[in-house]
């Protein structure tokens, strides 16, 4: 019994650790690809990643800049405040520096090892396994029709997909619904984003969102897995593995942008207003 102790304290270690390198991109590194069925989507976490935005890995997070959109602060509608601005630029580049010194080296040696179709299969299952999310929010908000084509499509994929590391449903328009998530639910119901927030390690954020993100994990099924470094380790391991097949997107934006807060905070905000339209 005695020497269990040790592996025990090292595999919640290890799992921990595991789990910080998912939230750093997950909502932390903005420029992820959103894992979804019918295919990657970008996403705005730590610096521009996530979209899931932390999503989301919940989501089907698409952070194309859009550029009816180009003058951000001049747009009453699409404008979010900003009171925190100090303190979110700190934690941008806090997200920033675990992005290029501790998430890209391991994604690359990760990628390195493993080939491009075993990559794509996982986060495939990841994005399939988050189902509840999507069917949850889609009933919330009364979208009915979508909750049932979203069902159909976790079905489907699930079966024929072998778990969902294949994705059969993307060759039919029907059985790939917009992704629904619990701070697209809250705007829904009249909540507004009350201001921008970057949080360490979860990244790009509104007051509403942050909610949101509470709610979203409490729907993942893998937030239920015990240990909890068995369930941080399998969160970081889809970070990692995510990361992996978008690899230079969050290079691409910073190095085009003037000011990357910037860049990563409208294109955040962009994305949400128009998963909120869809």
């Amino acid at each position: 019994m005695v020497e269990l102790k040790p592996t025990r304290k090292i595999s919640f270690f290890v799992g921990m650790t595991a789990g910080l390198l998912l939230y750093i991109f997950l909502s932390g590194h903005e420029m992820s690809m959103a894992a979804d069925d019918k295919g990657a989507a970008m996403q705005v976490n730590t610096s521009v990643s996530s979209v899931s935005v932390g999503q989301d890995r919940h989501g089907d997070e698409n952070y194309d800049y859009d550029e009816d959109y180009d003058d951000y602060g001049d747009d009453e509608e699409s404008l979010v405040k900003d009171p925190l601005e100090g303190f979110n630029r700190a934690m941008f580049t806090f997200n920033d520096r675990l992005y290029f010194d501790v998430l890209k080296p391991v994604a690359r040696g990760y990628r390195f090892v493993t080939p491009k179709k075993i990559r794509t299969g996982i986060r495939n299952f990841f994005y399939n396994i988050v189902y509840p999310v999507r069917l949850v929010n889609d009933l919330l908000q009364g979208k009915f029709k979508r909750a049932g084509k979203e069902t159909c499509r976790f079905v489907v994929n699930t079966s024929v997909g072998l778990l969902g590391f294949m994705t059969p449903s993307k060759d039919y328009a029907w059985l790939n619904p917009p992704s629904e998530d619990t701070g697209q639910t809250l705007a829904t119901w009249g909540l507004g984003d009350g201001f921008y927030i970057v949080w360490p390690l979860l990244g790009p954020s509104t007051v509403r969102d942050s909610f949101g993100f509470l709610g979203d994990y409490a729907l993942q099924p893998d937030s239920y897995v015990k240990p909890l470094g068995l369930s941080f380790g399998l969160r970081g391991f889809e970070i990692v593995n995510k990361t992996s097949l978008t690899l230079g997107d969050y290079e691409a934006l910073k190095e085009s942008a003037f000011d990357p807060y910037v860049a990563v905070r409208n294109a955040y905000i962009q994305n949400r207003r128009q998963a909120i339209r869809e």
